[in-house]
């Protein structure tokens, strides 16, 4: 597969069994587009996450191909610094004693200078709202604000493509809001966005793509509305527009 104009991620035929016997990925071939904002809606259990920690080489399949930027997952270099995964605990995520020290440990994992470094952190600090939390230790922070430090932390490596493991988890609706601003704005500056979720009420607005996992399985992929009306209630997915006019109108945000 070559690179020019190969997608951001690309899988194929990918497939994942745990020690145990049991299946929890089966056959995956999907496409990831840059630029794209691909929603991946399934109730627990259904292998979202699993399957993007695939895509992201923090684990590898039983069988099938990964590919970043047409390159096998294992041969491209540039992997580390332009995907960032924001998990589901965001406390998992946090290393640093202070948010700014936080944000710092991507960079200085990729070995930048120093001046690169505090560059990187003076500007993911500003970008997320977070110049004035600099100095405090991440454990005061609310839901809403570890959230937006862990995406600080991606931007701050140079990431273009963020995935987000059901980013409105156990938060409140400050937090909620908090969170979709970021997806706004990721949306808006042009970022790869990859948002696993079972709320899509909340954020369904600005998806340009909905896949739709069920047991391990892609069972339905396309523009949203349209994706929405062939759902089949067997997949534990909502179809948010009962509350909602349109899937463009499903956001928490005013």
């Amino acid at each position: 597969m070559g690179s020019l104009c190969a997608p951001l991620f690309s899988l194929r035929a990918v497939s994942h069994v745990f020690p145990n016997g049991n299946r929890a990925l089966s056959n995956i071939t999907l496409d990831i587009q840059e630029g794209e904002r691909l929603f991946i809606a399934g109730s627990n259990g259904s292998g979202k996450t699993l399957l993007m920690r695939i895509a992201c080489g923090l684990l590898e399949p039983s069988s099938g191909e990964v590919f970043f930027r047409g390159a096998p997952i294992d041969k491209a270099r540039d992997l580390r610094s332009s995907a960032g995964m924001v998990f589901q605990d965001a406390d998992s995520q946090i290393v640093g004693e202070t948010v700014a020290e936080d944000i710092a440990f991507g960079p200085k994992n990729l070995r930048l200078p120093k001046d690169e470094v505090d560059k990187r952190v003076r500007s993911a600090l500003s970008a997320m709202g977070l110049a004035d939390k600099r100095d405090y230790p991440p454990r005061r922070l609310s839901g809403g604000e570890k959230r937006r430090l862990a995406v600080a932390g991606v931007l701050a490596m140079g990431c273009s493509a963020i995935i987000m493991d059901e980013p409105f988890a156990n938060l409140d609706y400050q937090g909620v809001v908090q969170t979709l601003e970021i997806i706004k704005r990721m949306k808006t500056q042009g970022k790869t966005l990859v948002i696993l979720t079972h709320e899509l009420e909340k954020a369904l607005a600005y998806a340009d793509r909905l896949v739709v996992l069920d047991k391990g399985e892609i069972r339905d992929q396309g523009e949203a509305d349209e994706t929405l009306d062939r759902l089949v209630p067997s997949y534990g997915v909502r179809d948010p527009r009962k509350s909602y006019t349109r899937a463009a109108d499903c956001t928490w945000l005013d």
